[in-house]
């Protein structure tokens, strides 16, 4: 599974790649990620890749030509372009892009991206959720983990990745381990049993209920993700 990711901040991703799951799945060869500085392809001496907005307003807009040129060698690959107006980022979306070979992503900055990248560049647009930040990096990296964790040997129980939350649009039920009691707050009694049965009946509804709680919008049968972001 190879990854590219294009960003004016490529130095952001060197910690986070470095570490933990992802981190392994990379020394391993299992996931590859490639860096791609914008400003590479920027314009002039200064390797300027923003500009005013046409029509005036405030902040300065990513520059149509040099993502461009940076996304026309990638034109083979599934190209992903995060901006707060995509489809809030989900579950099944990276189940799908585990499918694929080779995923780009697009890390927006400042006020914006010329709408021509979304228009005619990419090949999705999507919002890790509801909120602003300073840039895509952040998004970047949720999918570049979110993903590496589905492809075959990364993680080592593969069996754990089919009971997590969201699987059956619910929230995962609460976890337990030792001691059976601390500070006088003891594990529920059903998961002592021994009984397999009642764990399972036990189980199932805590996920009922911690979705209905906390999650209506899955227990309503709303998780479909066609929700746009503001």
């Amino acid at each position: 599974m190879r990854f590219s990711v294009i960003t004016i901040f490529p130095e952001f991703f060197q910690s986070p790649l470095s570490v933990g799951i992802v981190g392994r799945a990379i020394a391993r060869g299992l996931v590859a990620v490639d860096l791609v500085d914008l400003r590479r392809y920027g314009k002039g001496p200064h390797r300027q890749v923003d500009d005013a907005p046409f029509g005036g307003g405030p902040g300065m807009i990513m520059m149509v030509e040099p993502l461009a040129a940076a996304l026309d060698p990638l034109a083979h690959t599934h190209r992903i372009l995060f901006t707060p107006a995509g489809r809030p980022l989900r579950q099944e979306m990276l189940d799908r892009w585990a499918t694929v070979d080779h995923l780009t992503l697009v890390c927006g900055r400042y006020e914006g991206v010329d709408e021509r990248v979304a228009e005619h560049l990419v090949d999705e647009e999507v919002s890790l959720g509801d909120f602003v930040l300073a840039g895509g990096e952040v998004a970047a990296l949720a999918v570049i983990e979110g993903v590496a964790r589905l492809i075959p040997g990364v993680v080592g129980n593969p069996d754990s990745i089919l009971h997590e939350s969201f699987r059956r649009e619910e929230i995962e039920e609460p976890h337990y381990t030792r001691p059976a009691e601390f500070r006088g707050w003891k594990v529920p009694e059903v998961l002592l049993s021994g009984d397999h049965a009642r764990i399972a009946a036990w189980r199932a509804e805590q996920r009922r209920r911690r979705t209905r709680e906390r999650r209506p919008d899955l227990a309503d049968g709303g998780g479909d993700g066609d929700r746009v972001t503001t």
